[in-house]
């Protein structure tokens, strides 16, 4: 995933369609032009995020192909959810169609006054149905006590025979202007009405009676772009309010379901993505914004004809000029758990992408560099299974992540190099291990097992679900994943606290571990002195698992363990445990530095484990420059 290049995705609708969707929009307009269903009304029901608005774009898009010199679909969208509420929905609505009527009629050739008295009556209702709207919200708003003389503000004149109070002669005028002369080069009226779904139940309420008492005459068309459940559900709201019945046990006679099915004809179901069309989707995501036009038209075009014949991503095969490996890497990657957990949601599969590269960004900026399928893994489990993420935060906050996630790739699959498992699980080797560390990895492996939720002991203790994520390329083991996790955790909100560490000693812990030097020098010798021996082997476990599971806590972790065992030498097998937690390929170079000559010979026997297990380079002449000067090489 080239994120150097890669900006957000918009939440607007598509512009390009990249699933397909014109199949969809082209039986919408079949339907909208069928002279045996005038007027129809359809609905498309999808749920949030599933493309509706993008669907009747390109269903605007199609009418507009289809139109003739001589004949036209007038397309007027609109959009309840942004109506004036003082105005109301029903009459917002019908101003609408009659502002675009009135732009048709303006450029007509007949241009007969009938048309134009038509209009101007029908405005001039619309126009006393919205101030009888506004005199009532302003009486309730300002408590005035007399509504009836208010009204008498905005009441026609009695002897102004264009002006009928009410509309109840509106559907009848309507008619007979859609049929004039003026506007004979219009064969179609098609209202696309998105986003009803969101509206308040009184605004959907409102929408539908101006679509079925005012509006349903020849010519006249609706696309009703929602939720058809949510839509119900806001009908049931008004059944209620009224002392309907709002239920019925047989959904086909549900009242809802009734009412809304008396108005739309018949809904087209939005689909959900497939499996191959959340993989193409994601894919297509990525090389939009850095391919030519020509590029992704054929991509675009290559996909939708393995859609068709039931393909795989393996059919899309090479597009000249187009490097696409590592995008399809990506999408292949992370499909099976977007896929399943995010229901082929078009919009969920952006806002996934969004968050992905905001937290990348951030971590750029804050000096955290981790390969981008990394954070994409560990994005997965954040965004997409929070119970799971939460573990592996608990994992980390006890310093027990690297021993964990080795248990994880192990069950899922994933063993460690050969090189790795040469390593005793507390990076010496297992001989060295045996000899100086006996207990150490019986006692952490059984500790990790208790700690770990839905776990029994051996294998199996992790669930199908952590397991199943750690299948998903690339495996963790090896990568210092702190910097992620402790900017994760300040998203979240989620104090990272280590609750095996009794809480007396989490203070003297946080100070010896912080990058600060004043906060290091504020736990006095004289504490660490003081502290019972059970204190100081906790402390130390507690030292040597942050600092393996935090490589850049390691120059402050090395000294905390050697100020402790200095002053409490009873300890010194804990001490040297400690510093057998540090994978040798993790130490630093100044780190076999702060090993003196007359430090124990349990403390001294770590730089020979150490001196075993490293590769010939800097690091390793240190440790051996260390063992040289204290006269045990």
């Amino acid at each position: 995933m080239n994120t150097a290049a890669m900006s957000l995705w918009s939440d607007d609708p598509a512009k390009i369609d990249l699933l397909s969707f014109d199949a969809v929009a082209q039986t919408v307009a079949d339907a909208l032009l069928d002279e045996t269903l005038d007027p129809v009304a359809l609905g498309l029901s999808g749920s949030w995020g599933s493309g509706k608005t993008t669907v009747l774009g390109l269903v605007g898009q199609e009418l507009d192909r289809r139109k003739t010199e001589t004949q036209k679909v007038l397309v007027i969208p609109t959009d309840p959810w942004r109506y004036d509420p003082t105005t109301g929905a029903k009459e917002s609505l019908i101003a609408e169609v009659l502002a675009a009527l009135a732009t048709e009629i303006s450029k007509s050739e007949t241009k007969t006054d009938k048309a134009k008295n038509l209009l101007a009556r029908l405005g001039r209702r619309i126009d006393w149905a919205k101030a009888i709207k506004l005199a009532a919200s302003s009486s309730l708003t300002l408590q005035i006590p007399d509504f009836d003389k208010l009204v008498e503000l905005v009441k026609p004149k009695e002897d102004d025979e264009d002006s009928v109070r009410g509309l109840e002669e509106f559907r009848n005028e309507f008619a007979e202007l859609i049929g004039s002369e003026d506007l004979k080069h219009i064969s179609a009226v098609v209202v696309l009405v998105d986003d009803l779904d969101r509206c308040l139940p009184e605004t959907v309420i409102e929408s539908l009676e101006a679509m079925r008492l005012f509006l349903a005459v020849p010519k006249m068309s609706f696309v009703i772009a929602a939720d058809e459940d949510r839509v119900a559900d806001a009908i049931r709201t008004r059944f209620k309010a009224t002392g309907r019945s709002e239920e019925s046990d047989d959904d086909q006679q549900d009242p809802a379901t009734l009412y809304l099915h008396k108005i739309v004809q018949t809904t087209i179901p939005l689909p959900a993505l497939s499996h191959f069309d959340t993989q193409a989707y994601l894919l297509l995501l990525q090389l939009e914004a850095t391919a030519t036009a020509p590029e992704l038209a054929t991509l675009v075009d290559r996909c939708a004809q393995v859609r068709r014949e039931g393909g795989s991503v393996d059919d899309i095969g090479v597009i000249a000029g187009l490097a696409m490996d590592d995008e399809l890497a990506f999408a292949t990657r992370l499909t099976p758990l977007l896929y399943e957990k995010l229901r082929g949601n078009p919009r969920y599969i952006k806002r996934f992408l969004n968050d992905l590269h905001v937290r990348q960004s951030v971590a750029s900026r804050r000096g955290i560099s981790l390969d981008a399928a990394v954070v994409a893994k560990l994005m997965t489990l954040e965004a997409l299974m929070k119970p799971e993420f939460k573990l592996l935060l608990g994992w980390f906050a006890k310093g027990e992540m690297r021993d964990q996630l080795g248990l994880l790739e192990d069950e899922a699959g994933r063993p460690a190099p050969v090189e790795t498992l040469a390593e005793g699980d507390d990076g010496s080797s297992d001989a060295a291990a045996a000899d100086t560390a006996p207990t150490e990895r019986p006692r952490r492996a059984s500790r990790a097992t208790s700690n770990t939720p839905n776990t029994v002991a051996g294998p199996g203790q992790f669930s199908q679900a952590m397991v199943r994520w750690a299948k998903l390329a690339p495996p963790l083991r090896g990568h210092d994943l702190s910097p992620y996790l402790t900017l994760a955790a300040t998203f979240a909100g989620i104090t990272l606290i280590d609750d095996s560490l009794p809480e007396r000693l989490r203070d003297i812990a946080a100070n010896l571990l912080s990058e600060s030097t004043r906060e290091r020098a504020s736990v006095t010798d004289d504490e660490l002195e003081k502290l019972g021996t059970g204190d100081a082997t906790d402390l130390l476990r507690h030292i040597g698992r942050t600092m393996r599971d935090q490589p850049a806590k390691q120059k402050a972790a090395i000294n905390a363990i050697f100020r402790i065992v200095r002053r409490q030498p009873g300890v010194v097998t804990d001490a040297r445990d400690a510093l057998l937690m540090l994978p040798p390929s993790d130490i630093t170079f100044a780190t076999p530095l702060q090993f003196k000559a007359d430090d124990p010979a349990e403390i001294r026997s770590v730089l020979t484990v150490w001196k075993g297990k490293l590769p010939d380079g800097r690091v390793k002449r240190s440790v051996e420059s260390a063992l040289t000067n204290q006269g045990t090489a």
